[in-house]
């Protein structure tokens, strides 16, 4: 599964998507580490197995075990974090943002990658869960690392093309696995 075969599955009301689709991997403002790593970290993000299983392929002979690990992690970490932080921040009792939050996450600062591509990829999946606090501290500690502007949004639109993809492949009703019999 490839993102060829993706693209293959999403249906004509989603040509939009399936052209940003097709475009992903020829972005050249990133490193091939940064962005194959969005690819999976993004998909994990979708919870669309049949999503993820596709970019993980596709990232596969891009990636070295420690980054594909480490993009797995940035995913996980942030489903945590954004639930979290994304309630502290929206709550009226501003309390809960005092309390300390025991919840490990030694994964940040020992992600087994440049730390600027884990937080990218940290902050591409913030932006997918919607956690405006975490959104905020990834792109400071990535602009003080020296990522810039472009690269930032060129992450956060990765992610907003992935969201897209599974999205489309929901709404038609498709199952990659389905589709494949």
């Amino acid at each position: 599964m490839s993102i060829e075969t993706l693209k293959d599955q999403i249906p004509a009301f989603a040509k939009d998507v399936k052209l940003n689709l097709s475009a992903l991997t020829r972005e050249d403002s990133l490193t091939p580490q940064q962005l194959y790593g969005l690819l999976v970290a993004c998909g994990i993000t979708t919870r669309n197995p049949d999503v993820a299983r596709a970019l993980e392929a596709e990232a596969a002979a891009h990636l070295t075990p420690a980054a594909m690990d480490a993009a797995k992690a940035a995913a996980s970490i942030m489903a945590m974090n954004n639930v979290y932080y994304r309630f502290t921040h929206l709550a009226s009792n501003k309390a809960y943002e005092t309390l300390p939050a025991k919840l490990r996450m030694s994964v940040i600062g020992n992600p087994g990658v440049d730390k600027a591509d884990f937080e990218l990829w940290s902050l591409a999946v913030s932006a997918m869960n919607g956690c405006g606090r975490c959104i905020d501290s990834h792109e400071k500690v990535l602009r003080e690392a020296g990522i810039r502007e472009d690269q930032i949004q060129v992450a956060v639109r990765i992610a907003a093309i992935i969201a897209s993809v599974a999205v489309a492949l929901e709404a038609a009703g498709q199952s990659l696995a389905v589709a494949a019999e």
